[in-house]
């Protein structure tokens, strides 16, 4: 059933000329099945690659169905690899994968036990480190001049293809758990990988729609980044547990390439909201204001400030009211006082009138004066007569 769904590839043509070779180079996944498992050769041919061991296990990749090629030499890790990202499934053994890698142990995965440790100045210990490295540079070297000769044969006889290795920046990666266990993340130019760990992680940036980095804040040593495709039928990927300190950095590099992010403080449901998107899209990116949805936080934090700065505002407004009112209230004080000197001013002017008499009252005044002072004159014209009277 596996074998019936897929694509029809085009047959390997065995070329004629010089065959570029990389030899005693292990497969993974590898074919599976019983008995010792034994390196082989990864050969370059007209069209495509063919691997083949000593057991006549063989497969054939096209260059026309090589989606990403990959070739990452060894630094921190134990191999040196080269790795193949592919447009349609093929069979290896008995599986459909979409992902081959080809490799070589540059440090054997061994540990000494004989219980000794060794001095750091121990002869054999120096030597062994000495052939460690040797080893490494001469795994790496021979791998970067098949990766470069392999380049020069696609640009010369398939440029069409537009094929290219990618090598990833290692100082641009994070630790995460895209799967089961924590792994290093590597950045490419035209895709994110991790390629140590199987099952291997490989995604093509330009098919990335956008990136929602979740649960950042709280004062978390981790956070997580969710992938949006372009294809929403195409379920988010996530990678976990992403160290905090690795945040700015990867901010960083998703602006370089030129990927939207956005920052929100909690995970969220993807499935549903991915679903209501495409059964009304119109809906969501007119009405709905499209993606701003994940801002929402951030709004609300902007909200809160505006708030806080509107409830601090009125309070000064008030402060400037009551400020207000108490002038009013000294001004209304002035008012009163000045009103009060003007009553006590009319108070005095009124009992001035009051003390005081108008012409006609003075006239009648002085009427009545000079007629009392008029009859008192007359009485003492009468009392010297009578006395004068009684004498005769």
């Amino acid at each position: 059933q596996d074998r019936a769904s897929l694509v029809t590839q085009e047959k390997l043509k065995l070329t004629k000329e010089r065959v570029y070779r990389l030899q005693d180079c292990w497969i993974r996944p590898n074919f599976g099945g019983r008995g010792r498992k034994l390196p082989g050769n990864l050969e370059a041919h007209a069209n495509g690659f063919r691997y083949s061991t000593q057991k006549a296990e063989q497969v054939d990749i096209m260059y026309s169905n090589i989606k990403h090629a990959i070739f990452q030499p060894c630094e921190k890790d134990l191999i040196t690899l080269i790795h193949f990202h592919l447009h349609n499934p093929i069979m290896i053994g008995k599986k459909k994968i979409t992902d081959v890698q080809f490799y070589t142990e540059v440090v054997e995965g061994t540990v000494a036990l004989d219980g000794g440790r060794r001095s750091m100045y121990d002869p054999d210990e120096i030597d062994e480190e000495r052939k460690d490295r040797e080893r490494k540079n001469r795994i790496n070297n021979g791998y970067r001049a098949f990766v470069k000769k392999i380049q020069e044969m696609w640009e010369q006889k398939h440029a069409q293809l537009q094929l290219e290795w990618d090598v990833p920046f290692r100082e641009l990666g994070f630790e995460g758990v895209p799967h089961k266990s924590t792994s290093t993340v590597l950045p490419c130019l035209n895709c994110l990988v991790e390629l140590i760990e199987m099952p291997f992680f490989v995604l093509s940036l330009n098919e990335i729609l956008l990136v929602n980095l979740e649960r950042v804040g709280f004062s978390l040593k981790n956070f997580d980044m969710t992938i949006i495709f372009k294809d929403m039928n195409r379920p988010v990927v996530r990678i976990d547990a992403i160290p905090s300190e690795r945040l700015e950095a990867i901010q960083q590099w998703l602006s370089k390439v030129e990927i939207k992010y956005y920052v929100s403080r909690m995970n969220l449901n993807w499935k549903p909201i991915l679903t209501s998107i495409m059964d009304d899209p119109d809906k969501f990116f007119e009405e709905d204001g499209g993606w701003e949805f994940l801002n929402l936080e951030g709004s609300e934090g902007e909200e809160d400030d505006e708030e806080e700065e509107s409830s601090f505002e009125p309070e000064s407004s008030d402060d400037e009211e009551s400020d207000d009112d108490d002038d009013d209230d000294d001004d209304d004080d002035e008012d009163e006082d000045d009103d009060d000197d003007s009553e006590e001013f009319d108070e005095d002017e009124l009992d001035s009138d009051e003390r005081g008499m108008d012409w006609s009252d003075l006239e009648e005044e002085a009427a009545a004066a000079d007629k009392k002072k008029a009859r008192e004159e007359d009485d003492d014209d009468r009392r010297p007569s009578k006395k004068k009277s009684r004498k005769r």
